[in-house]
């Protein structure tokens, strides 16, 4: 029987279309488990799915799961892996006591009911700038803390009295590791580094300037073995950013609001058949008995090699804690 099911989730032939069209934030979002079998991201993260996903504890030594009501703490079990050994390497040696992670992706990955255009095919995660405190948040305080901004009341910079060191190597361990591709700041951030690491800059290059991300940093990985329909980002180049592309950030450009149209536009509603058509079979495979036997560490399958280096040298010089999308004078 499981070699039946590892069988069905190949999609190792044209795929079937077992599910029936709809929109499809609301099929991907209504669905609470996973799918069985070997773990596949499909398409690109911002239009896709995922098969054979695991969860990450909503608790561990070094992360708390946020937002549990969410139901977004699934991804790609080297997602996952890397979730966890970053918690671990940045509270050993980065002087950061734990991770609060925000949204991951859903249990088969596809279009969220709220927020967020990527995290579709589970590779992107969100982790909070706000270090885990002592106490654990029990599931009520999780719905409702925030994550404080790292910006100076209503501008685009960074406020010093916020940022820390253990922020920026927080940074660079997680841009350190050879299976992460991008990860996402506000250029708030993204200037702060650049005005003040010195020494090994190459892992800047992966630190990408974009809007909101005040509060949170978003790391993304690169399409994994075993994904022959996972579609991947251009790469990145060896550029630090620290260049005419981050100074753009700080013009009005950026901020302008688009002008009010003229005549009322329908906003466009994805569908399951505008997905790669693997997905409609994902969303339609059979699941597990119960959460726990797709629980990283748990009951799921763990057994993924990882990349992650086992040291990274070089700690950042002091760098300085992220808000809205505000327009600089």
């Amino acid at each position: 029987m499981r070699l039946a099911l590892t069988a069905l989730l190949s999609f190792s032939g044209v795929a079937n279309v077992f599910a029936e069209d709809g929109p499809a934030k609301q099929l991907f979002g209504g669905v609470a488990l996973p799918s069985l079998g070997s773990p596949q991201s499909t398409g690109f993260y911002a239009k896709g799915c995922l098969a054979g996903g695991v969860a990450l504890p909503v608790d561990g030594p070094t992360w708390q799961v946020m937002r549990l009501s969410r139901n977004r703490n699934w991804g790609h079990p080297r997602m996952i892996a890397l979730l966890e050994r970053l918690s671990r390497d940045a509270a050993a040696k980065d002087g950061w006591p734990g991770l609060l992670v925000g949204d991951i992706s859903q249990p088969r990955g596809g279009p969220m009911l709220t927020g967020h255009a990527s995290h579709q095919v589970g590779l992107d995660a969100d982790i909070w700038l706000t270090p885990m405190p002592k106490a654990r948040f029990n599931n009520d305080q999780r719905e409702k803390v925030e994550a404080k901004s790292m910006l100076k009341g209503d501008t685009l910079y960074v406020d010093p009295d916020k940022w820390t060191p253990a922020h920026a190597a927080l940074l660079k361990r997680a841009a350190s590791y050879a299976e992460v591709e991008r990860i996402f700041v506000h250029p708030g951030i993204k200037k702060k580094l650049c005005e003040t690491v010195q020494g090994d800059r190459s892992w800047m290059a992966k630190i990408r300037p974009y809007w909101g991300h005040f509060y949170h940093f978003h790391v993304r990985i690169k399409c994994q073995p075993g994904s022959p329909n996972c579609k991947p980002q251009e790469p990145i180049g060896t550029s630090d950013g620290c260049d005419k592309s981050l100074a753009w950030w700080f013009t009005d450009e950026p901020w302008r609001k688009a002008p009010p149209s003229t005549k009322p536009v329908k906003p466009k509603v994805m569908m399951l058949s505008d997905l790669p058509k693997l997905c409609a079979q994902i969303l339609d495979a059979p699941g597990p008995q119960s959460r726990d036997q797709v629980t990283y560490g748990l009951g799921a399958k763990t057994n993924f090699d990882s990349d992650v280096p086992a040291d990274v040298p070089d700690e950042p010089v002091a760098v300085p804690r992220p808000k809205a999308r505000v327009k600089t004078n």
